[in-house]
């Protein structure tokens, strides 16, 4: 069998018997590291940052006085809640979004955080 031919092989048997969602995370980690963006693993806090990646789940706290969204980005390597502060809806920013995301890095609760990123929307194909 020609090396080309195997090599195939050997990636349709990986996505056949591995995990679904492991497959999701290597894949959006690959298309991210292509990009140039930078990995969400590999960032700190304080650190200026461009990253790929989908948007996992999307919250509106509508209370009067904190109208915010929060979004959950993962980019194949570690979760980031994005916070868009003053808002009730984005148009476009929903579950199973992929967005370019640009901000600051902060951490609240032990976690990576980025208030009111620059976002872009890209095709989910």
């Amino acid at each position: 069998m020609a090396p080309a031919a195997a090599g195939y092989f050997r990636k349709l048997t990986r996505k056949l018997t591995e995990d679904v969602e492991e497959l999701d995370a290597q894949e959006m980690a690959e298309s991210s590291e292509a990009s140039g963006a930078k990995r969400a693993c590999d960032c700190s806090r304080g650190d200026e940052v461009t990253m790929l990646g989908r948007l996992r789940s999307v919250d509106a706290c509508s209370k009067a006085a904190n109208a915010n969204i929060e979004a959950e980005f993962f980019d194949g390597t570690d979760p980031v809640t994005l916070v868009w502060i003053g808002r009730r809806k984005i148009a476009g920013i929903e579950p199973g979004k992929t967005v370019l995301i640009r901000g600051r890095v902060g951490e609240r609760d032990g976690r990576k955080i980025v208030y009111n990123p620059y976002y872009e929307l890209r095709d989910d194909s």
